[in-house]
């Protein structure tokens, strides 16, 4: 039972508007500070998007999200689950990255998910971009490939970019599945959709296995008959969730980098997740979010709920 240190501050005792904005309103734990070890779930924030290729941007999300999840309350709205009274749940931080340096911020990503893990805390991550989540799985597949609930407007499977470029936010997963940190035959990815440069992405995904749910699919089958076929392909093994803001359509979710039209609304985006319910999550992140293209905020505040969604399936996972 998590203690009081790791009570978020509840807006009846301080307006959401004051203080110094974390995570859910929840302490700052970084690695040197004395109840690290005592933490079973950080959130943790990567502002870093190198591996751009469109607009920029997603280096300031964590900030924007920290700002707009002191919006989440203690309890869901619709399971009663209270996560914070279930795990010991912090704001871990940023990890610090080289803008300059590809490699470098992989390198660096790696080796603070390392820390993370070690001390048996299962990582909830807020990009940056979708490259963000390479050097992470480095870290939580350490034993041999997972699977991988991945909803996206994009596959992310494409061999390179610009004439051999290897990393970028379109490519992390062909090289996640190529290090042996992904099982391709675990892996689904659910909401693609807009038009493509050609079908290399798709051509790997059917070579190695990897369900992929067309935005087309999504709409003509019932959520949850879709999500149970989801949880049949991913069993009761160590997966790893990777929530792509443009899964979102852009009516709701304008501040992202490479929109595209004709996605789920704002519900069905946190349905999907509610629909996560008995996997064996490892890791989780939620990513892309732009906001110098949000406007009002209201792509942050969804990233947010999000988060929250997620935090309560690992709660329980």
């Amino acid at each position: 039972m998590p203690d009081s240190f790791f009570k978020p501050v509840s807006g009846f005792d301080l307006p959401r508007f004051a203080g110094v904005p974390t995570f859910m309103r929840l302490p700052n734990v970084t690695a040197d500070h004395p109840r690290f070890g005592d933490v079973d779930i950080g959130l943790i924030g990567v502002p870093w998007d190198s591996g751009t290729t469109n607009r920029p941007g997603p280096r300031h999300g964590p900030r924007q999200v920290r700002d707009a999840s002191t919006m989440i309350r203690a309890q869901h709205p619709v399971f009663g689950t209270r996560p914070f009274e279930i795990k010991n749940i912090a704001d871990l931080g940023d990890v610090g990255p080289n803008p300059a340096d590809i490699h470098d911020s992989m390198d660096r990503i790696t080796e603070f998910y390392k820390t993370v893990t070690a001390a048996g805390i299962k990582p909830l991550t807020v990009g940056g971009d979708h490259l963000v989540s390479l050097p992470v799985l480095r870290v939580v597949a350490k034993h041999g490939p997972i699977g991988m609930v991945h909803f996206d407007s994009h596959t992310d499977l494409f061999d390179s970019y610009f004439n051999g470029t290897k990393y970028t936010h379109g490519t992390p997963f062909r090289r996640a599945v190529e290090e042996n940190l992904l099982d391709p035959k675990r892996v689904v990815q659910i909401g693609i959709r807009g038009t493509q440069y050609d079908s290399e992405d798709v051509d790997f995904a059917m070579s190695v296995g990897i369900r992929i749910i067309r935005i087309e699919e999504f709409f003509k089958r019932d959520i949850s008959d879709l999500m149970q076929e989801v949880r049949e392909i991913v069993g009761d093994h160590e997966t790893y969730v990777s929530y792509d803001i443009d899964f979102v359509d852009p009516t709701f979710a304008p501040g992202t980098g490479t929109p595209e039209v004709g996605g789920p609304n704002s519900f069905q985006a946190l349905q999907v997740v509610r629909e996560l319910k008995g996997l064996n999550i490892v890791g989780a992140d939620m990513v892309e979010v732009s906001p110098p293209f949000d406007a009002t905020g209201n792509t942050a505040f969804l990233g947010a709920s999000i988060m929250f969604e997620m935090l309560c399936q690992m709660v329980n996972s």
